[in-house]
């Protein structure tokens, strides 16, 4: 350094030694808590931008994640209440089969008894063609014994 000049103002006073003129420390002072409360407001207000952001972000991303769940919700609601409807239906239906079923087995126990009634009348029938056969054989037997007993 050259003679005579100043590298700083600390190093050419000692401790305890009091500064030559008082007004331009303070002055370096206020201005320097100016600068660092400024510094500190900015500081301040860019945090609370972040902030801001950051909140504003975070809502976008839960209203979109709440968009894309509705979205599944909705279409789940819908799957369930065309299930409720195919339900009901399905019911309808099955108690319309169930009845029609009645009704065929029902037609079914009919004809099974009118088979018998006729396989009954049939037997009854056949009964019968004996016994005519067996009476027409004896009076056929008598026939020819009463027309042998004239001829002779």
């Amino acid at each position: 350094m050259a003679p005579g000049a100043r590298s700083s103002f600390r190093s050419q006073r000692g401790p305890g030694v009091p500064s030559p003129n008082p007004q331009p420390v303070a002055t370096m002072l206020s201005r320097l808590l100016k600068e660092h409360q400024a510094k500190q407001n900015e500081r301040k207000e860019l945090q609370e931008k972040r902030r801001r952001e950051a909140i504003a972000a975070a809502t976008c991303l839960t209203e979109a994640l709440v968009d894309h769940l509705n979205v599944g919700v909705a279409q789940a609601y819908m799957n369930q209440r065309k299930l409720d409807h195919e339900v009901k239906t399905l019911q309808v239906q099955a108690a319309q089969f169930a009845k029609q079923t009645g009704q065929w087995i029902g037609m079914v126990e009919n004809f099974n008894q009118a088979l018998k009634e006729i396989g009954d009348v049939e037997n009854w029938a056949r009964s019968i063609e004996l016994d005519m056969r067996t009476i027409a054989t004896a009076l056929e037997y008598v026939y020819k014994g009463q027309l042998q007993s004239a001829s002779s």
